[in-house]
């Protein structure tokens, strides 16, 4: 065999490094063509989860019933203009909004439809806030059952989003959920734990005169104080947590949120 004939080493730098090249290209590809095939499905898969959402807070979801049929029969989307109170008729909608294509996260931060929250009233550490949002209400025989209200703030880790339910007396929660958030597992985290999740209905969002009364407080609700009906247990092992959802509450049910809607729909609105 002459020198030129010398096989190429299979262990050569050159041979090595041109593997690890190729092989990361093909890995890329193929990853990049599934998250191009699965993105349609994970976008259904998520307005899913978040219909889901909705019916668990206003007392709907049964796990045996498709969920989107239990939402087009009996969910109601409204869009509300949150510095007015104000309901907009679908021939009203700013021209960008839609209830298919609606994002609040993005909304929040649009120029066009979104503003800041001013440091001093910003008690949910959210920074940003949309100007219109979409909020349910539950109908059955053409009456108001529940009104299902979007929620948000700051946690410890991560901003927590979800929805809380009132009664058709728009005093009594009936339900809360989170559909995202970024809590530690086992502390923060258990804002998904179903008995703490139960602890809410029946308490009360405000008090005779109005204001914004509930409160999760840290520790244990007193069941023989007179708070007892505007308190819920705050999160063990989880007190940023806690404080980020009492904040939260007190936001979104105050003036800054859907204070003024739910003024709104007092005086009559959309109570039937």
């Amino acid at each position: 065999m002459s020198k030129g004939d010398w096989p190429v080493q299979n262990d050569s730098i050159q041979k090595t490094i041109f593997v690890a090249v190729a092989l990361c290209l093909v890995c890329s590809l193929f990853v990049s063509l599934t998250a191009v095939s699965l993105h349609d499905i994970q976008k259904e898969n998520k307005r899913l989860d978040k219909v889901k959402n909705i019916l668990i807070a206003g007392g709907l979801y049964d796990p045996s019933v498709d969920v989107q049929s239990v939402y087009e029969n009996k969910v109601v989307p409204l869009l509300i203009e949150l510095d007015t109170g104000q309901i907009l008729n679908t021939e009203a909608y700013p021209d960008g909004i839609d209830i298919d294509t609606y994002d609040l996260k993005k909304m929040a931060v649009d120029p066009t439809f979104g503003r800041s929250v001013d440091s001093d009233r910003d008690i949910a550490n959210i920074r940003n806030r949309p100007k219109y949002i979409f909020v349910y209400k539950v109908m059955e025989n053409d009456k108001l059952q529940r009104i299902i209200l979007p929620i948000y703030g700051y946690g410890l880790w991560s901003t927590l989003y979800g929805f809380v339910s009132l009664g058709n007396d728009l005093q009594s929660i009936q339900g809360i959920t989170f559909y995202e958030h970024g809590e530690t597992p086992g502390l923060g985290g258990e804002v998904d734990n179903a008995r703490w999740k139960g602890l809410w209905p029946g308490k009360q969002a405000f008090d005779d005169a109005g204001n914004v009364a509930i409160s999760v407080i840290k520790g244990q609700v007193n069941p023989k104080s007179v708070k007892a009906k505007y308190q819920v247990d705050g999160l063990s092992g989880a007190t940023i947590t806690t404080r980020g959802l009492d904040n939260m509450l007190k936001y979104w049910l105050g003036n800054e949120g859907y204070g003024r809607f739910l003024n709104t729909l007092k005086q009559g609105g959309v109570r039937g």
